[in-house]
This record gives structure tokens, sequence and C-alpha cells, in this order.
């Protein structure tokens, strides 16, 4: 079974992210989306929030399941028995980034790094562009999920 990781912080999960997660799905027997906890960093969402949407909206896609880690990605994936790690690139600066981690995981566990550019209707995007603008008054539909527009108003307009 040829297995990979899609990991991130998700918070919230945007329409590109949704494009590498379904792109993955067509390539691969399983996707498993990791969901980073990270304790030092203040999200919009909790965790257990973004497990919930994803598997909301990954539920078109029969072989991802979405899961929630911490430490080391590199560990997670020797841990589930998963040899690659896909990423998204948007920009150069993207790439020299998960680069630099790319060739660190690999040294660390072996693990590869397999980068897909992100579709071009989506370069632009980010998670925290998409909470700035919606903490704005903008419009950033179509730039998520439906499900994740209306948590968003909910949440950062009440």
């Amino acid at each position: 079974m040829r297995r990979v990781v899609c990991p991130g912080s998700f918070d919230p999960i945007t329409n590109g992210h949704l494009d590498i997660i379904g792109r993955s799905a067509r390539l691969y027997d399983e996707v498993t989306v990791a969901v980073l906890i990270n304790v030092e960093k203040s999200s919009l969402f909790t965790v257990d929030e973004r497990i919930e949407i994803l598997q909301t909206v990954t539920k078109e896609y029969p072989n991802v399941k979405v899961r929630k880690f911490h430490g080391l990605l590199v560990d997670f994936c020797r841990q589930n028995d998963i040899p690659a790690i896909v990423k998204g690139i948007r920009v150069v600066s993207d790439f020299d980034y998960e680069l630099q981690m790319a060739q660190l995981n690999y040294r660390l566990s072996g693990v590869e790094t397999l980068f897909m550019p992100t579709n071009p209707e989506y370069s632009f995007l980010s998670s925290s562009r998409v909470k700035e603008i919606a903490r704005y008054g903008g419009d950033v539909s179509g730039l998520v999920p439906d499900l994740v527009h209306t948590l968003l108003i909910e949440r950062l307009r009440g």
C-alpha cells in the first residue's frame, strides 16, 4: 500500500489545501492529513475542531484519514509506516524553506518529501491571509470550503 502524509496546521483549511489533498488522494492508496498540535501558537480553531472540519470536507475521498500529531513529523511517519510527505509549493520562497526541511527530514529518517506545485488559482492563498481578510470583513468565499466560510464568520464576527 502506498501511503503519504499531508501535514499542516490547517487553521483554517483552504481550497489550496484541499487541492493538494485531493490530488494526493488520486495518486496514493492512503493519504493521512496530519494536523499539527502546536502549543506555542494561538489558533483560531482547536485541533479537534480542525480535525472535524477536515473529516467533513474530505469525506469524498475514502482513502483520506485525518489524525493529529505533535513533535517531529518524521516520528509520526515512522510510527504510522508512512514513507513520504507531500507538500504544496506556492512560490519560490516556499520551495527554499521546504527543501531545507525535506533534506533534514530525509537525513533524520529516510522519509522522502514530494513537492506538488499548487494550482495557480490558489498560489496566493494562505490560512493567515484568509483569517486576516475575514477578520476585517472581507469576502473569503471561494477561498475556503463553504463549511469553513460559515465557521470563520461565526468565530470572527460573532
